[in-house]
């Protein structure tokens, strides 16, 4: 029988939010410690039925797992009070975007740890995780954290922490890519004479019926384009405008330059 799994929280965030109520939703066995600052988010955070301490090392001490969820630019200045607290037996776990493994073993000399990237969709268990872990974390520590990114939507596991890197910048930045589409499509319907609350109805359930639609058949996303593309009908004009304003080849571009600001930001490292 696996024994109650505790978690430990440095920053009650929206993040560190949405993997709580993850936990909670899904009705994993764990107690949850979390620290913050702030008293207000304090108060908030204890709603969820949580304990909420303003010392990070009350939440550090006793955790099986302590979740880094504070913003990449405080790593800094946490760290040494984290690296103070921690035991060679704890399991780390970062959420800090573009924050190498290597970097955060340095900074808090420990072995057993685990990167975790998820994006803005788990905050309602619609999100997509990509992670990767040391040598050294246990077996049922994997596990237990597998089923908590399990409870935010999706995840997917990688040997190559150069994976979690590309997935950074393809599933969880990708998120503003597509509410930057939804938005687009949502201001053509409005320009040809849409009240905006209708344009809002259609695009998202065409864009939510789409991506379904994809996932469910598995077909290529250009199979599925052409089915509904009928020769010189008005999907075929409207591809050919995007293909003139190189439409595909401009994401991957975002993608890629997403990328290589996470290298700079992460250092290389």
């Amino acid at each position: 029988m696996q024994l109650t799994m505790k978690l430990g929280f440095i920053g009650g965030g929206v993040m560190a939010e949405a993997i709580i109520r993850g936990v909670l939703r899904a009705q994993i066995d764990a107690t949850i410690t979390v620290g913050e600052p702030v008293a207000d988010r304090r108060t908030q955070l204890a709603e969820l039925g949580v304990t909420a301490v303003a010392d990070n090392r009350d939440a550090i001490i006793g955790a099986d797992v302590v979740v880094l969820a504070v913003k990449p630019q405080q790593l800094d200045a946490v760290a040494p009070e984290v690296k103070a607290a921690l035991s060679e037996d704890q399991t780390v776990v970062s959420i800090l975007a573009g924050v190498k493994i290597h970097s955060i073993g340095l900074r808090l000399n420990q072995k057993r740890l685990i990167r975790v990237m998820p994006n803005t969709p788990a905050q309602i268990g619609h999100g997509m995780v990509a992670w990767t872990a040391t040598g050294e974390v246990p077996a049922e520590v994997k596990d237990f954290v597998g089923k908590v990114l399990d409870s935010l939507g999706d995840q997917v596991y990688f040997d190559d922490e150069k994976y979690v890197d590309i997935a950074t910048a393809l599933s969880a930045s990708g998120p503003a890519y597509v509410f930057r589409f939804i938005e687009a499509l949502i201001d053509g319907g409005v320009l040809l004479g849409l009240p905006a609350p209708v344009a809002r109805r259609l695009v998202l359930q065409t864009v939510t019926g789409s991506a379904i639609l994809t996932r469910e058949t598995g077909r290529h996303p250009a199979e599925l384009a052409t089915m509904v593309t009928s020769p010189g009908g008005t999907t075929a004009s409207g591809l050919l405008a995007l293909e003139e304003r190189a439409f595909r080849a401009t994401v991957m571009s975002a993608v890629r330059a997403a990328y290589v600001r996470g290298e700079e930001l992460g250092g290389g490292k």
